[in-house]
């Protein structure tokens, strides 16, 4: 700390200017107050776009530990933990109008895929995934990834400059390339291999809006009940009951409503991303059981282009239902004329960071959606269309009450 201390003081650092007040038109207010039961954001939603920008382009003007790496600071079983936390680094940002996005470094290179013995839950975060994670997100029309954008972040003036964590400012080195680089501060399998480093001070991530505080706008988690096990050799009874759907429709809020077609939608998204990690989802508690679940923490998803992992869809395969909405959205980016993979090619050109996704994963969503396709075929067929597909309708815009309430 002492030596840290004599380099701020070398280098002269000062402090960045105090954060103006809040603008009622600031982007990050208008697209909390624009979240209704619908999603996220509505479909055309001029504050989306804008609040990208602001991301990209706005000051930051404080960096710390996200509130994971805080928890595992001051209390970790590491029995209990198989990955190292330092692999796993993310950083909170601050902006202007009281704004704050979670920043992912990058840790893997966009030509590299996951190694084929790397179990799921020691993967990398993949910056790159995140991002292509929301803009197809977005083109599903599900709307339920948070806004989120490629950025080349400077580690020297955007986050070791402005942060007040001591400890973050702790972990900063320069290598023997002489470039800038930091890792996670934790009790265990913490090293300098584990860092990541400007060149030779930018760096690229990606930075994914948050959403409402939770004192404002509560969530739920709720466990998966397709989740995973995390051991080496465990399994879980969805893995080895194909007759699993039918003990998870037994269970309230599955057993009607939404809750089951919003799975479905889920694992329909997981599958096209290649995300094995969903042990849990997030909801609004204000639009009750019925609500939209929220797609959060896709950075292990666009690991491996060449295999498809059909567990995925496992709340698919074995409960045969669908949304309408979502088959017709399928079925018209399977299109030629609307091929998922030039949608995605196109949209994810907006992104500073582009080419965010090598041409064989793009090509990998053309391939997945034909099976998503075929097992919906296959449930058709066994049990007719009338039985499979459920005729959800598209809602009109919700109503001011609908919408979730900020206080100030």
């Amino acid at each position: 700390s002492r030596r840290h201390k004599l380099y701020r003081e070398e280098l002269n650092l000062t402090s960045p200017a105090a954060p103006l007040p809040l603008r009622p038109e600031a982007s990050w207010l208008q697209f909390h107050l624009g979240i209704s039961r619908d999603g996220l954001y509505p479909r055309s939603s001029p504050t989306i776009n804008r609040l990208l920008r602001d991301m990209q382009d706005f000051t930051t003007i404080s960096a710390d530990y996200s509130q994971d790496e805080k928890a595992l600071l001051g209390a970790c079983d590491c029995s209990q933990i198989v990955k190292p936390s330092g692999v796993h680094l993310k950083l909170v940002l601050r902006f202007q109008d009281f704004g704050k996005a979670m920043f992912k470094p990058m840790r893997q290179k966009r030509e590299e895929e996951t190694p084929e013995d790397f179990f799921y839950f020691v993967d990398f975060q993949r910056h790159n995934a995140e991002i292509a994670a929301f803009h197809l997100d977005r083109i599903l029309d599900f709307r339920r990834v948070p806004p989120t954008v490629g950025r080349l972040i400077n580690v020297t003036k955007e986050i070791l400059e402005v942060t007040k964590n001591e400890i973050l400012q702790s972990v900063f080195f320069v290598s023997p390339a002489s470039n800038v680089c930091f890792f996670a501060k934790c009790p265990y399998m913490c090293k300098t291999e584990y860092a990541v480093c400007g060149n030779p001070h930018l760096l690229e991530g990606s930075l994914s809006a948050f959403l409402p505080s939770l004192n404002l706008a509560p969530r739920l988690s709720i466990p998966n009940p397709w989740i995973r096990s995390y051991s080496f050799d465990g399994k879980e009874e969805w893995e080895v009951n194909p007759l699993y759907c039918n003990t998870v429709r037994e269970i309230y809020p599955y057993s009607n409503g939404n809750r089951l077609l919003n799975i479905v939608d889920m694992a329909i998204f997981d599958f096209l991303i290649g995300n094995m990690d969903r042990h849990h989802y997030e909801m609004f508690t204000k639009f009750g059981d019925d609500g939209f679940l929220l797609h959060l923490d896709n950075a292990r998803g666009f690991g491996r282009h060449s295999h498809d992992e059909t567990s995925i869809l496992a709340p698919l395969s074995q409960c045969c239902v669908m949304k309408r909405t979502t088959l017709l959205r399928l079925q018209l980016l399977a299109e030629p004329e609307y091929r998922l993979s030039d949608v995605m090619r196109e949209s994810l050109l907006q992104d500073r960071l582009a080419p965010v996704l090598t041409e064989p994963h793009l090509l990998a969503l053309d391939r997945r959606l034909q099976l998503i396709l075929k097992a919906v075929k296959k449930c058709i067929d066994t049990y007719g269309e009338a039985k499979v597909v459920a005729n959800d309708t598209t809602q009109l815009e919700a109503p001011a009450s609908d919408r979730v309430k900020l206080s100030t």
